[in-house]
């Protein structure tokens, strides 16, 4: 499944480089290689990312890929949804991180009030 943080951490990825192997990227990613395989074939049946064949020393064959203007849009787009996510997460850590450091500073003793 191709969740908008993968489809993110990918197009970042290529965007740095755009001439990692779906090896490194899988590892880059800590996923296996046949997920990398599968989100790679997702961007690119969706136009967000083109591949170029190319060939290294030695005659093996490789690969650049390359974010279409389409997946540079859609990287910023998520890029976006994904900061307003962490965002809230964060304000609702620190609100309970709040919580914590009272309930440590100012311990409740049992069978007082107030």
């Amino acid at each position: 499944m191709l969740t908008d943080e993968i489809r993110l951490r990918i197009l970042r990825e290529l965007e740095n480089d755009p001439g990692l192997s779906q090896r490194d990227l899988a590892k880059s990613l800590g996923v296996s290689l046949g997920k990398t395989n599968y989100c790679l074939r997702a961007l690119v049946e969706k136009g967000l990312v083109k591949v170029e064949n190319f060939r290294k020393s030695g005659n093996k064959l490789a690969y650049a890929y390359q974010l279409t203007p389409r997946g540079i849009s859609d990287k910023a787009r998520i890029t976006r949804k994904y900061l307003r996510m962490k965002l809230r997460e964060y304000k609702a850590l620190e609100s309970e991180i709040e919580v914590l450091r009272k309930e440590v500073t100012e311990p409740r003793v049992p069978g007082r009030s107030g």
